[in-house]
């Protein structure tokens, strides 16, 4: 019976931990273990943790601030599992999501693995129409997650699982942020490590709770993804630059002169068919006349930043960061 070993990074977030732990004490499948590796937190989560020790085979580490890439192989070194999990704090698990990924391995002997992100239930408004805006086919969320991806599958640290024999061979994390998780996947499959999507083994994704945080969020996606192709050569590709296109056309659109006006109404009515697609589609898969408006803005919201974080990683650099010394 095969050991998971969920290794979790969290830093300030104690009430995140909570749900998450509370969602992991309903899996069906019990052999697993929980690492909370806390990054140098001065909101910590310990006390939380304690009052799950009779719940589950639970462990609490404290460490200097070093970011989530670094984290999760402090956490790596510490497992005792043959596959090590990755969540990110803000997610919720659904009860089989265990069995799900334990009958894949049985039948697709795998050594990287990861899921879809899902909107729960519970969420209010604008973390559904965040989660719609990061899956959907007409934003570049739709990349991930998908059945239908292109190429090898590459997954993605909020829902991610490694044999122990890939963290072996490949030391884990070597960037801690602007990008990790697609440098570490990259080397994987580099490696010739077999990967694939486990479509069933989705976790609820709650993601940043203001639009505020969510711009902050995509703004740093577009500059990490800037930064990746800094030491994997290639991994800027076309589909990745959309959003920088969005981005232009916007501008460009806005700033049409007045005498240009039919070219300023060709754009509106471009603009209109394109977010009353987005429109119907959320409201479709949602069911909710709310969360298919707020759909629009978070899908403008997600496009924008992440065409300007591309605009900014090249104008002034921040990432380029070394790798790890082992």
């Amino acid at each position: 019976m095969r050991l998971f070993s969920i290794v979790i990074p969290v830093y300030n977030r104690p009430d995140e931990v909570k749900e998450l732990l509370e969602s992991l004490t309903k899996q069906h499948y019990s052999n697993f273990e929980v690492l909370i590796i806390e990054d140098g937190s001065k909101d910590t989560c310990e006390s939380i943790v304690t009052s799950f020790s009779e719940h589950l085979d639970i462990h609490y580490y404290f460490k200097e601030n070093t970011g989530q890439g670094f984290t999760r192989n402090y956490g790596f070194e510490r497992a005792k599992g043959d596959y090590y999990i990755v969540f990110d704090s803000d997610c919720l698990i659904p009860a089989d999501y265990l069995t799900e990924v334990n009958a894949f391995l049985d039948t697709n002997p795998v050594d990287a693995f990861g899921g879809p992100d899902k909107a729960h239930e519970s969420f209010n408004t604008l973390q559904k129409a965040i989660s719609y805006s990061m899956t959907s086919p007409f934003t570049t969320g739709g990349i991930r997650g998908n059945k239908k991806h292109v190429g090898r599958f590459h997954p993605r640290s909020f829902n991610m699982g490694i044999s122990k024999a890939v963290f072996e061979k490949t030391g884990g994390y070597k960037l801690t942020r602007m990008g990790e998780d697609i440098e570490f996947s990259i080397r994987i499959i580099n490696a010739d490590y077999k990967t694939a999507l486990i479509p069933n083994a989705f976790v609820y994704h709650k993601r940043r709770t203001s639009l505020g945080q969510f711009y902050k969020q995509l703004h740093f996606f577009g500059r990490a993804r800037v930064n990746v192709n800094r030491y994997c050569k290639g991994e800027l590709k076309p589909v990745h630059l959309l959003p920088l296109v969005f981005f232009l056309a916007f501008w460009s659109w806005l700033s049409t002169p007045y005498w240009y006006y039919p070219l300023f109404k060709v754009g509106a009515v471009l603009v209109g068919f394109y977010y009353t697609a987005i429109f119907l589609d959320s409201l479709i898969k949602n069911k909710n006349l709310k969360v298919a408006f707020t759909s629009i803005l978070t899908s403008f919201v997600q496009l924008y930043a992440y065409g300007m974080g591309l605009i900014s990683e090249v104008i002034s650099p921040r990432g380029n960061q070394p790798f790890a010394q082992k």
